[in-house]
This record gives C-alpha cells, structure tokens and sequence, in this order.
C-alpha cells in the first residue's frame, strides 16, 4: 500500500474526474452475473411487466452505498470496524452485524462459485477441447495470481478495461434490435413502469433486486475502495477544524460523482440487459437453466446481429461474468481479513500481516468456487440464490447505514432536505425486499 497524505480536494468538476476510481471496481463487480443471468431470466420470465424492478433496484440503493463512502471518508474506518459501532448482542468478540456478514458472505460463496462457472462454460464453448472443469481450475489460477500482490491500482485499471467493451456491446445490441423482428416500442417500455409484480415472478424479482444495481456486497466493497483509493487519507484526520470540514465536503464531493458515474454505468446496462431478455426470450419462452444457461442467452445476441456475432457474445460474456469474479475477489479477501481482525483471530493493526492474510485468501477461495460450481452445476440457481442471500444481507447493510448517518449527522457535511428523503426512501425499499428475502430463504 502506497502513504497517503493529506491533499485539497479538487476545485471544479474537471479536477473531481482524475479522482474517479473506486466507481469503476464496482461496476466491474456489478455489471456481472446479475444482468447477464439475473436480470435476463427476469425479462424472460415476466416480459417488459417488471422492468420498473430492475430501474428501482438500480437507483434505490445508492443513497445507502454514499452513506458508506461518507462515513469511510469521515472515519477512515474500514466496513466491520463500522459494523463494531451499531451495538447489539454480542458474538465472540464481534457482534451480531459482523457476524451475520460472515455467515451470508459464506453462503454466497455459491452464487460466485455459479459466476466463476459460467466464465468457465463461455471458454468450454469458444474452445470446446478443454473441459468446463478445467477451464473453471485455469480461471481460478488466474484470478489469484493477479488478487494476491494486494494493489489496488491495478484492480482499478484491471476492471475499467474489462467492463468497458462488454457494455458497449450490449447497447449496440439493444440498438440492433430494432431492426428486427423482435423489436420494441414506448408502448412495452411503459407497461413496465407500471409497478406490477404477479405473485409467480416474486422469488425471481427479489433475487434480481439483490444482485442487480449496488448489491449489499458493491455497497460493503465501495468502503474499502474508498478507503484504498485515497479519499479518507486526503482528507486526514478529524481536528474538528474547519480546514478539516472543507476537506471533507470536497472529497466527499468527488465520491458523490465518482458513485453517480458508476450508478449511470450500471443503469444503462442493466436495463439493456433486461430488455434484450424481454423482447427476445420471452418471446421465445426460452429460459435458460443449468450448464445451457451461457449458451440459451447467445441467442439474445444471435437474434439481434446475427449468428455470426456468436463467438463475439461468448468472449463478452466471459468478459462480463469474470469482471465480477476479479472484483469480488478483490473484495472478500479484505473483507474477510476485516472480519477476523475484529473477532480477534488476526493482529488487524499489523500491516504485514493483513498483507499477507489478502495473498493467502486470493488462493484459497477461488478453490472454495470452483468446489462449488462443480458439486451443483448449477449457475443459474447459485446465481438466483446468491441474490435472494444478498437481499437479506441488505438489512445489515441499512442498519448500518442509519447508524453511519446518524453518528455522522452531528457534523453536518453533505446533508440535506433532499438527501434525507432519497436515504429513507432507500432504507424503507430495501428494508421491505430484504424481510421477504428472509422469509423465502428460511
């Protein structure tokens, strides 16, 4: 990790965008298995009819992930530190919030497990000479060989470059489509903004809310890049001085856009995604299960720009799928580092030793995926229930963004009229979706 000093934030807007960084991780991470599997099988599913979920899901939730990335720049602590402070029943030397972001995370190991086996499935198919567990074996190799040197620059550049063609191409696609028999008006757009959810699209729609747009993993995730890109480090310690305050106020200034940038990113695509699975698949009432699941959505592609664009799609596919296994990677590995500093287990404090748990763990939990995709087979599932765990996760998630914002309120930076509405609006969304994701899940 490079020392960070103190710095004035930039003046103008121009100056905020060499800034922008830690947005672009989480799109990489978010523009993954949520719009290429979740939020397709949605539109395939149900139509244009529940097209507001995916807009909804995507917007909603911002307002708690810039609560999270206010209060890293405001404390410099990292997630679980944060998660130390909402109180509660105590686990260990933890609590209930760190606790229960242990035990979902580990549960999710599945839905990553189904992400890391449909890049695997998208290779097998470009390069059918390699099995998809071989593949699935190579691909968690890499991923580790590249996580474990811990720098954050690179995983910054490293996830721009990934995600940027795969979303260029979905919106040609889109585009595309038009010209086709499969094509769509205002009409079909607007019979999906009319808020109706028929009850045998629920368990689908409250999955596709929780991986899609800023999942509760994107929001945990955007604290420590936050933290590693520098925002917290600038702005330096709380003096209580009002030169501390204006720092504050311009480098929580350049998250805001940097989050805005990334919310713009990720809308686009996600409802590209969704519209191509409306217009397309359910058309077809072609929904993809199982190992098939990489090769019924090439017909997204196939359909619109034509069978030769198939092998195009595949490698776009992995692309996509595989952005958000690197960044997640990325995440666990000092998620989970977070976690056993505060219970105790690891000596946090020491950089060396949080330096070297990161190196062992980019090894070890790729090897905990592939184990899972190759005992189920199962991505489309593991996806889907990946989704409905993180929709639980959510709840932590909003707790401790009320508490971030209240402890943080007394400093008044960044709050308003305004900001105070579009957050309780978020937590009363997510609250409502999180409850029945519990129920279904228990």
């Amino acid at each position: 990790m490079r020392a960070l000093t103190i710095q004035e934030p930039p003046a103008n807007w121009k100056g905020r965008l060499k800034f922008l960084g830690p947005g672009f991780i989480l799109s990489a991470s978010i523009v993954g298995s949520g719009e290429l599997i979740a939020t397709t099988i949605l539109g395939a599913k149900g139509g244009f009819i529940t097209f507001w979920v995916i807009l909804v899901s995507c917007l909603v939730k911002v307002a708690i992930q810039l609560e999270f990335g206010k209060n890293a720049i405001l404390t410099g602590q990292t997630p679980m530190e944060g998660f130390a402070r909402l109180g509660g029943p105590k686990i260990g030397s933890g609590n209930w919030a760190i606790a229960s972001a242990f035990l979902l995370t580990l549960i999710k190991i599945l839905q990553v497990g189904g992400m890391l086996g449909g890049s695997a499935i998208a290779l097998h198919l470009l390069v059918p000479q390699i099995p998809i567990a071989g593949w699935a074996l190579v691909l968690g190799i890499f991923t580790s060989s590249m996580i474990y040197r811990n720098k954050y620059a690179w995983i910054e550049k490293g996830s721009l470059v990934m995600v940027v063609g795969f979303t260029l191409f979905t919106l040609i696609a889109v585009f595309s489509l038009q010209q086709t028999a499969f094509s769509f008006g205002w009409q079909e757009v607007w019979s999906g903004l009319q808020f109706q959810l028929p009850s045998s699209l629920v368990f689908v729609a409250v999955g596709a809310f929780g991986i899609t747009g800023v999942a509760s993993d994107e929001i945990i995730a955007y604290n420590y890049w936050c933290l590693e890109k520098g925002y917290a480090a600038y702005t330096g310690k709380n003096d209580g001085s009002e030169d501390w305050k204006r720092r504050a106020r311009g480098w929580i200034k350049v998250m805001y856009l940097d989050a805005m940038v990334a919310m713009v990113i990720y809308t686009l695509v996600t409802a590209a995604f969704y519209l191509l699975g409306a217009s397309v698949l359910h058309g077809r009432q072609d929904i993809p299960e199982g190992n098939a699941v990489i090769d019924t959505l090439a017909n997204i592609y196939t359909q619109t720009l034509g069978s030769g664009v198939r092998n195009a799609y595949l490698i776009g596919a992995f692309f996509v799928l595989y952005s958000s296994v690197f960044a997640t990677l990325a995440y666990w590995s000092r998620l989970f580092m977070d976690i056993f500093s505060s219970f105790h287990w690891i000596d946090g404090q020491n950089e060396k030793t949080r330096s070297r748990g990161v190196a062992l763990l980019a090894w070890i939990i790729p090897f905990l995926w592939i184990l899972a995709y190759l005992y189920l087979q199962l991505p489309t599932f593991m996806v889907m229930l990946g989704g409905v765990v993180g929709s639980v996760l959510l709840l932590v998630v909003v707790a401790a963004g009320i508490v971030f914002r209240n402890q943080n309120r007394i400093l008044k930076i960044q709050t308003g009229r305004f900001s105070e509405i579009l957050f309780w609006l978020s937590v009363i969304s997510i609250g409502w979706v999180g409850i029945y994701g519990l129920w279904k899940l228990f």
